[in-house]
């Protein structure tokens, strides 16, 4: 539930935080979606930031969050920076007034999502965690499917990245305090967990540090396994770096007894599909769909199906979904209370899974 002291016609003014990749996405989000006004751009080394000149000439840009909080009093802040500064910073927009976007992870740690989901609603403020498959359309048929194939469910998931240059040097600034199998896995254990509507009990993960780039206590390749309690069962691999293949970079499907439903993504560089690039992470090109039923003369009884995703949204307009999801949740068109509770689900998983890979022990939920 949302507070809000402007009327339905008036704009919410965003300052945006983080511009990077996706903050700068976001930004243009703003910028392109009626009822919002891109008011500041607040990142570090603002002065040097030649591509926001061009792109937002007009805009104020800071490098410090107080400042830009105070000089601008914004309605609404997105917080597109690095995990370890999710949580102070969407706790110092509560407490001035906004409300607030956030990028997956919500935080660092489980106690401290919590924390921010909390002041959320003491502050009777809107908070939208940046989950961007949830607004895409071919993952939400590909959750529709899943439900229809029987249980246990079987998932299979990953997303390897080859990153070098800009790419790698990103990876390597999300793990000085987020591990990938954290950082990219509440979106796909968020998926599983969509699907089977289960409880997850149990979670064991493996990982291997892969390069001398990183922390010694840190790793770039992450293997998760977790069980719910309807004897569904699933797994996600992502690896991040220069020594990354492409072979199989992009995995998802899911089996039960009733068939499988597979998304078909651009499967080689030759296709123009780049590990590395966010819209390779979120295009799709056909949803496979195999039934597991058979005749009487123990044949398959029809064909498998291919619907095609091509005519769906690119990296940028599935920015623009969530940004118009966030403006109903601030108009207070929408309960975000699921979401949240969500949310803080797919976090306790992957964070039991990080602690797996430290302890080698399976983590019991």
């Amino acid at each position: 539930m949302s507070s809000l002291s402007l009327s339905p016609t008036q704009n919410v003014r965003v300052l945006v935080v983080g511009l990077g990749t996706m903050g700068t996405s976001h930004a243009r989000a703003y910028r392109s979606v009626e009822g919002f006004e891109l008011v500041g751009l607040c990142t570090s080394r603002a002065a040097d930031r030649d591509d926001l000149e061009a792109e937002f000439p007009t805009l104020p840009r800071f490098e410090s969050f107080d400042e830009a909080l105070t000089r601008l009093r914004p309605d609404a802040v997105a917080i597109c920076t690095y995990t370890e500064h999710h949580a102070a910073m969407a706790l110092q927009a509560f407490a001035a007034g906004a409300h607030v976007f956030c990028e997956k992870p919500l935080a660092d740690t489980l106690d401290v999502a919590r924390q921010v989901v909390s002041a959320a609603r003491a502050a009777r403020k809107a908070l939208l965690i940046g989950y961007i498959l949830r607004v895409h359309p071919a993952w939400s048929r590909f959750v529709e499917i899943g439900r229809t194939l029987g249980k246990p469910l079987v998932m299979r998931m990953n997303l390897n990245q080859q990153s070098a240059g800009s790419f790698w040097e990103v990876h390597k600034k999300l793990m000085r305090s987020t591990s990938p199998i954290v950082d990219c896995g509440v979106h796909y254990v968020d998926i599983m967990c969509q699907v089977t509507r289960a409880r997850p009990v149990a979670v064991h993960a493996v990982g291997a540090r892969l390069t001398s780039e990183i922390a010694p206590a840190m790793y770039n390749y992450g293997h998760l396994h977790i069980m719910f309690d309807d004897g569904s069962v699933g797994w996600y691999e992502v690896g991040w770096g220069p020594m990354m293949s492409e072979t199989a970079h992009f995995v998802k499907d899911m089996i039960g007894p009733n068939g499988s439903v597979s998304i078909v993504a651009k499967e080689s560089a030759d296709a123009g599909a780049h590990s590395a690039e966010h819209d390779t992470h979120t295009r799709t090109n056909a949803l496979r769909i195999h039934h597991a039923a058979r005749d009487a003369e123990d044949r398959f009884a029809q064909p498998d199906e291919l619907i095609s995703t091509a005519d769906d949204p690119d990296h940028q307009e599935l920015c623009e979904r969530e940004q118009r999801l966030f403006l109903s949740a601030v108009r207070g068109e929408i309960d975000l209370s699921e979401h949240h509770e969500d949310a803080i689900n797919s976090l306790r998983i992957v964070f039991a899974a990080d602690e797996s890979v430290r302890t080698g022990e399976v983590i019991r939920l």
